[in-house]
């Protein structure tokens, strides 16, 4: 189980939180895991291997997700969903269920979730 040197390794300060936290980690992902077969929480994988647990609404929504700094955005656009009916009933398809994710560069310079120096080096770009 991971511990006190798992975090030293990483550059991590051991704290009692953290300790706590890696303590109870697998009951939460064991709940949230049950959670999401449940129908509460839904999981959405990401090309770059990143998973988000949402709550489950109840209402479709698609994401944009940014390759630089990991942040993902919710959005619905009915021209969107309207389309992707379309096309799937031109094909033949009865369509159930899709997801639908778009990749880019986030273009907020003060996005909390780039490294500072990613964020200077936008800002420097944009000077130009």
């Amino acid at each position: 189980m991971p511990g006190a040197h798992d975090l030293k390794t990483t550059g991590l300060k051991v704290t009692a939180p953290r300790l706590k936290v890696l303590d109870i980690f697998p009951t939460v992902y064991r709940v949230l895991t049950q959670f999401e077969q449940a129908g509460i929480l839904s999981r959405s994988h990401f090309e770059s291997g990143k998973a988000v647990f949402e709550l489950n609404e109840g209402s479709h929504h698609d994401h944009l997700v940014c390759l630089d700094c990991g942040r993902v955005e919710e959005f619905c656009d009915t021209e969107i969903e309207d389309r992707q009916r379309r096309i799937a009933r031109e094909q033949g398809f009865e369509l159930a269920d899709h997801a639908l994710s778009l990749y880019g560069h986030c273009q907020r310079d003060n996005c909390p979730h780039k490294s500072a120096a990613a964020a200077s080096a936008a800002r420097l770009s944009k000077s130009k």
